[in-house]
């Protein structure tokens, strides 16, 4: 006679719960905070194409996160105060990602629930890397991103599971890659957006989002293929992120011109965060 009650009270309790999750992820202060993350990311992403593009034209530099964050670091007086504050606003992007995948979509279909997990929750491990990376810089302990990425890969081949788990994270990463790729063809980007359709700049962002997203899954796609590499080869030190898989490409004949369509891509990428982050939907 009483175990129906309870269970009633606690599906109420759970739902209460939810709806306060919802409320505090639809807050003006996280809205806010996840914007100013999406322009974080802009300027992450238009360093990395424009570092790049210049080792497409034989120069130097680390095309990835720890290359573009590190010249912000050191920069005096503010780069401490620089980087807690690209932590923080990243941090508030994964966050507000989080919900995306769990409590906003807990009434949606189970088809829609679980796309959303997918998308969203891989979103929140990059932007969650994003956001340590920017910390560890802010406390004096950043490292270069390929050899964290050779580390890493380093103590998952150690570990008991071995290279089939490194393969399974280059898997990850491929398909994460491939879905960007898919995403931008498809142009599933819309919906983030206020979309201006049949204006300049409804063309100016749709081109953007295209060939933004394509870029960057293209990238991505190098990342995972280094991964899945170290692991048949059972070699970490093969897994070098992407600074790594562009400096690889430069060995064929075709490596330059695909390394400043990426540069190209990601700089597209990043401007397209940047109007995301000023006309986004949140």
């Amino acid at each position: 006679m009483t175990a129906e009650p309870d269970r009633e009270t606690s599906s109420g309790d759970g739902s209460e719960t939810a709806e306060v999750l919802e409320e505090t992820a639809n807050s003006t202060g996280l809205d806010v905070l996840a914007r100013s993350g999406f322009a974080v990311l802009a300027l992450l992403h238009i360093l990395i194409g424009a570092i790049a593009a210049g080792i497409a034209f034989g120069g130097y530099g680390q095309a990835e996160t720890s290359g573009a964050i590190g010249p912000l670091a050191r920069s005096e007086p503010f780069g401490p105060l620089l980087m807690w504050a690209g932590c923080i606003s990243c941090a508030a992007l994964a966050l507000w990602q989080l919900a995306e995948a769990t409590v906003r979509v807990r009434r949606a279909p189970l088809k829609k629930r679980l796309a959303k997990g997918v998308s969203s929750g891989s979103l929140v491990l990059i932007y969650g890397s994003v956001a340590a990376t920017f910390a560890a810089f802010a406390a004096g302990r950043g490292r270069d991103s390929g050899d964290s990425t050779a580390d890493f890969s380093a103590a998952v081949i150690d570990s008991p599971a071995g290279s089939p788990a490194l393969g399974a994270v280059g898997a990850l990463v491929l398909g994460i890659g491939g879905y960007f790729v898919f995403k931008g063809c498809a142009r599933r980007f819309r919906p983030e957006l206020r979309y201006f359709a049949h204006t300049r700049r409804g063309h100016l962002l749709n081109a953007l989002g295209v060939a933004g997203h394509v870029g960057k899954g293209i990238a991505l796609v190098l990342v995972g293929m280094l991964f899945i590499a170290a692991a048949i080869n059972h070699r970490a030190e093969e897994s070098t992120g992407l600074d790594g898989s562009l400096q690889a490409l430069l060995d064929y004949s075709f490596g330059a011109p695909l390394i400043l369509a990426i540069a190209a891509g990601l700089i597209c990428y990043g401007i397209f965060a940047l109007a995301r982050a000023r006309w986004g939907r949140m």
